[in-house]
């Protein structure tokens, strides 16, 4: 019997765990959501957009575009993170200059490979996670 109740538990929070996670981004930024958004923006975006989205990473210089400073997504849309819209721009199906081309990879590409196992969801849940880290750095 304490069998059966300790396979239950554990089918059950093994089925939560490949669930987004409901709350704030910093909590979808938890090992639960599965990908570290904060991780994967320093490891990918952090060299061009700089640590703290202010577009003064190492290599921004070096860029044909100034990345802008990703702190006013949210105030140069009326006040509203348009969510939606940077994941787009994240995983190339809404191009901008400097993104998609030689500046900034289509991360939606880029992220199908072998450490996700080319799996669509992995790609969709990790630009997810960044496009939710990004959404904490908004300025109020």
């Amino acid at each position: 019997m304490r069998s059966m109740v300790v396979f239950g538990v554990v089918a059950i929070v093994g089925g939560l765990v490949g669930l987004p996670a409901h709350g704030s981004a910093q909590d979808r930024d938890s090992p639960t959501y599965g990908v570290s958004g904060s991780y994967t923006y320093r490891t990918y975006c952090a060299t061009c957009h700089g640590e703290k989205g202010k577009g003064d990473g190492p290599l921004a210089e070096n860029l044909r575009f100034q990345p802008p400073d990703l702190g006013l997504l949210a105030a140069r849309n009326g006040g509203s993170y348009p969510a939606k819209d940077v994941a787009r721009i994240i995983d190339g199906r809404k191009p901008l200059d400097g993104h998609g081309g030689p500046d900034m990879p289509v991360w939606g590409d880029a992220f199908k490979n072998p450490e996700t196992g080319f799996d669509d969801e992995m790609v969709r849940r990790k630009i997810q996670s960044v496009v939710d880290f990004l959404e904490t750095l908004q300025q109020k």
